[in-house]
């Protein structure tokens, strides 16, 4: 009976090491087959150095770009305000003028009331007071195009020119 015990010990330690070394061989399979580098999902990618510094470079390169593109039409804008102001100091002259042609000419027409003059006379004392307004043959176009009924975004495609331009030709047009 001893003898039986001792070998059932004896083939229950043999199992046991076995069982040990099973153990220890899939720990060290799972150690050396489970990925190593686990990544954030959101963690930037890593370049090269020099790969960092070409796009360094070039975001530079582009941020330059955009102000110089950003002063240009800075300088641009203020071109076209310093003509815009230009334009309406002349519209505000021309309407000065008109106003005082129109004043002087009712004040004519009281003093000529006044002398018993005709109607046909004042009518013609009006009508020579009035400054003559040349029209532009370009605005002269957009006007035609205008009383066809065409759109001022028909009119723009058709005689090339922005669309607010030709707006203002129409906002502006003598009646």
């Amino acid at each position: 009976m001893s003898c039986d015990l001792l070998a059932a010990s004896s083939q229950f330690d043999s199992q046991g090491v076995w069982l040990a070394i099973a153990a220890i061989a899939t720990i060290v399979i799972y150690v050396l087959m489970r990925p190593r580098n686990k990544k954030e999902p959101l963690a930037p990618p890593r370049f090269p150095l020099a790969r960092q510094r070409e796009v360094e470079e070039q975001m530079n390169t582009l941020l330059v770009e955009l102000s110089q593109m950003a002063r240009q039409i800075t300088s641009q804008l203020d071109t076209r305000a310093r003509k815009l102001e230009m334009l309406i100091k002349d519209a505000d002259e021309r309407l000065a003028a008109l106003q005082a042609a129109n004043n002087s000419g009712a004040s004519a027409s009281s003093v000529t009331s006044d002398n018993h003059t005709s109607e046909a006379e004042v009518a013609e004392l009006h009508t020579s007071s009035r400054p003559s307004v040349a029209v532009d043959p370009r605005h002269q176009e957009v006007y035609t195009m205008a009383d066809e009924g065409r759109s001022p975004g028909e009119i723009a495609k058709i005689v090339q020119r922005p669309a607010g331009e030709v707006e203002l030709i129409l906002a502006l047009r003598p009646k």
